[in-house]
């Protein structure tokens, strides 16, 4: 099993019709300046405890800057025995220029 990938049209819908776990993998002064509602910051240092604290079929979307470095991230969440897990492509940079249009 592997990841899938979600565009942010795709994502929107999923918000909307389901409970979504969104992860933010950018960096700290990127998160403040602006992310997705709702979303949690994830690094090495919560890592851990977010992986105890989701449900194994939870649907997670793993948002980065631009749609790259999410996908190694969403394969080692998979790795970790989630089953449902996505890559956003285009990142926060399509996910923000969606909101301003």
């Amino acid at each position: 099993m592997s990841f899938k990938r979600i565009d942010v049209l795709g994502l929107k819908q999923m918000q909307v019709s389901q409970q979504v776990v969104i992860v933010d993998i950018r960096d700290d002064a990127s998160f403040e300046a602006g992310h997705i509602d709702g979303s949690i910051q994830l690094g090495n240092h919560n890592l851990p405890g977010f992986i105890e604290s989701c449900e194994e079929d939870d649907p997670i979307v793993v948002v980065c800057y631009h749609g790259h470095s999410s996908q190694p991230v969403a394969g080692f969440l998979v790795e970790q025995g989630f089953t449902d897990v996505y890559s956003l492509d285009g990142g926060y940079t399509d996910w923000s220029s969606s909101t301003t249009n």
